[in-house]
């Protein structure tokens, strides 16, 4: 089994698959997942992993990896995550594997330009051609044009995660670093003081 966990917006989501030898099986059946509305991601998350696996028969002895998105979002939320899902890899002694919002994005559509609102006036962006930044939405608009199509601004399916996971999994691990593209407030204020 391998749980996926993202924790890098409001809320939790969680994804949850059958595996076999790191190849997910015809008759594993389809991806389980859930999204949990909570404004207490730090005390909800490591319940609902708990109820998660419970409510579909698994334990925790029965995962083989833990997935993590990275980022881009919430800094909180995805420190929180990474928190969660290392100290369960090393009591589970399973390995964690991080995975970008971009990625999962582009599993689906690897042609396409992803341009995630980031809450603030600008754009977090990436393609299989451009590595994640932040920008504008008139540079938005004219990078955009060089796609066949603009993804990122409805939530991604966090089960287009497993087959990145999964690749992962056949080969070196990376190690589990948050994806942040814009520093953190504190960061820009410790630097302008």
């Amino acid at each position: 089994m391998i749980l996926i966990i993202d924790a890098s917006s409001p809320g939790i989501r969680l994804a949850l698959q059958v595996v076999c030898c790191s190849v997910i099986p015809a008759k594993a059946g389809p991806p389980i997942q859930k999204s949990i509305e909570t404004d207490k991601q730090s005390t909800a998350l490591p319940i609902e992993v708990e109820f998660f696996l419970t409510e579909n028969g698994v334990t925790f002895r029965d995962l083989m990896a833990i997935g993590i998105v990275v980022g881009p979002g919430s800094f909180t939320g995805i420190r929180l995550g990474i928190a969660y899902a290392k100290g369960l890899s090393i009591g589970l002694g399973v390995p964690v594997v991080p995975v970008n919002a971009f990625e999962i994005y582009l599993e689906r559509t690897p042609d396409a330009f992803v341009a995630i609102d980031s809450g603030r006036g600008d754009f977090f962006v990436g393609a299989h051609d451009l590595v994640p930044m932040i920008m504008s939405i008139d540079e938005v608009e004219t990078q955009q044009m060089k796609y066949s199509s603009t993804i990122g601004h409805k939530p991604f399916d966090l089960t287009d995660a497993l087959p990145v996971i999964t690749r992962k999994l056949s080969g070196e691990i990376e190690p589990v670093i948050p994806l942040y593209i814009r520093p953190h407030y504190a960061e820009t204020n410790c630097k302008s003081s």
